[in-house]
């Protein structure tokens, strides 16, 4: 026990010490959380937009302002506007004298034609559409007041013509519907939000790169140690099934925290992204979904490293390693592509996807989507356990006796047939 601790904490401080791992696990989802709350402050900073409507003026400092008005159109000021705000000028000449002498920050033409043409003139240094502090409207709101004949409530009227609410007949008509109208069921047929929608995809695809992710630093690991000879050393003093045991342990609790940072950090960035993405108020994640999670995470990386511990032990570099690789993840990358094709996707309950669910090597990413989705009987995800845990068993002594065998085997190419021979116990 103690030779699989030592294995384990070398592996754990050898992972986290790596530049490249720490950058992937932190740095990524630090970078995406700050880069969304600084363009979340920016989005949420008081500009024109908020104070674009009559009687804004409560909370919304204006600028002094003239105005020419060769029509009379302007005969009162609204009396939602502050007073002295708007300062009538008898020409063009005498405006830009006062805005030349800072006494007004920007003055208005309304052209003799503005009830036919509707246009206005706004004069402002320095103006652009996005500058800060653009008022406008401002004198948009007293022509409207004024060519109304000073009726505030129909001018309001006019100026928001109509206040729509929407209702979602979709969600209502949807079998997956709850008794309130709002989807609480993940899956292509909850149409409450993009997240509901395609919850359970998001779900597949993060445990097939997370297993996948996983599996990987075990055979870069092994790979390196067998071509620096390192693993020749271990083996003389730690039993090639310890050492196993240990490297699998290892690597799995520093991909179970690579795994649980971005979930954290995805959960933060969905609080904060407004209702495009929202979780309907009736939703929970159930805790059960998250032991099922712990469960077939740990089950699929235990198996997949296994494998991957084993293709280490029998490419001859690195480089090999990396190429070979798809060969222990082709069951893992067929389950994957088979789930998002539409059979599964609209049948999440069919044979196809129960099978894929129940077959230890693509169980992991598929049963989590069906969990999310709901209404799995309790038998099939106990049985997809039982058969992964009796996997994972003969894996790992099988792959045991794999680093028996790694000496005799090291400098040969690599071949499919050789790794199933060795994996078989026949090389």
């Amino acid at each position: 026990m103690k030779k699989i601790f030592r294995v384990l904490r070398h592996e754990l401080v050898t992972a986290l010490g790596r530049p490249s791992y720490l950058l992937i696990t932190f740095g990524i989802p630090m970078l995406g959380l700050l880069i969304f709350t600084i363009v979340t402050i920016f989005r949420n900073q008081p500009t024109q937009s908020s104070a674009d409507d009559p009687g804004a003026s409560d909370s919304f400092e204006m600028d002094i302002e003239g105005y020419i008005d060769p029509a009379g159109l302007v005969k009162v000021i609204p009396p939602d506007l502050p007073p002295d705000h708007l300062i009538p000028y008898p020409d063009e000449k005498s405006a830009q004298g006062a805005l030349d002498a800072g006494e007004i920050e920007a003055f208005y033409i309304i052209p003799q034609d503005y009830i036919e043409t509707g246009d206005l003139i706004y004069v402002k240094p320095g103006y652009t559409p996005f500058s800060e502090n653009n008022q406008d409207w401002v004198m948009r709101w007293a022509l409207l007041y004024n060519i109304t004949g000073g009726d505030i409530d129909r001018a309001s009227h006019i100026w928001h013509p109509m206040n729509t609410t929407s209702r979602d007949l979709s969600a209502e008509l949807s079998p997956t519907a709850s008794g309130s109208g709002e989807c609480i069921t993940p899956g292509p047929e909850c149409d409450y939000s993009l997240l509901m929608n395609i919850l359970p995809m998001v779900m597949l695809v993060m445990f097939y790169i997370f297993i996948a992710a996983g599996a990987g630093l075990m055979l870069n690991n092994v790979s390196k140690e067998k071509q620096n000879r390192t693993m020749e050393t271990l083996m003389l003093s730690v039993h090639p099934r310890q050492m196993l045991v240990g490297k699998i342990a290892g690597l799995g609790v520093v991909s179970l925290l690579q795994m649980i940072v971005w979930i954290t950090a995805g959960f933060v960035l969905l609080r904060l992204g407004g209702t495009t993405l929202s979780l309907p108020p009736g939703f929970t994640i159930p805790t059960s979904i998250l032991i099922w999670a712990l469960i077939f995470f740990v089950l699929g990386y235990v198996i997949y490293s296994s494998l991957m511990a084993g293709l280490g032990a029998m490419v001859p570099d690195v480089k090999a390693a990396t190429q070979a690789s798809m060969i222990v993840l082709l069951p893992l990358l067929i389950g994957y592509f088979l789930s998002v094709l539409p059979p599964v996707q609209e049948a999440p309950h069919g044979a196809l996807a129960t099978f894929l669910s129940i077959f230890p090597l693509t169980a992991p990413p598929v049963m989590m989507m069906r969990l999310i989705v709901g209404n799995v009987p309790i038998w099939q995800p106990l049985l997809a356990v039982l058969l992964m845990f009796l996997a994972v068993i003969v894996i790992i002594r099988a792959v045991a006796g794999m680093f028996h065998t790694q000496n005799i085997l090291t400098g040969q190419p690599f071949s499919v047939k050789l790794y199933l021979n060795a994996l078989l116990g026949r090389a």
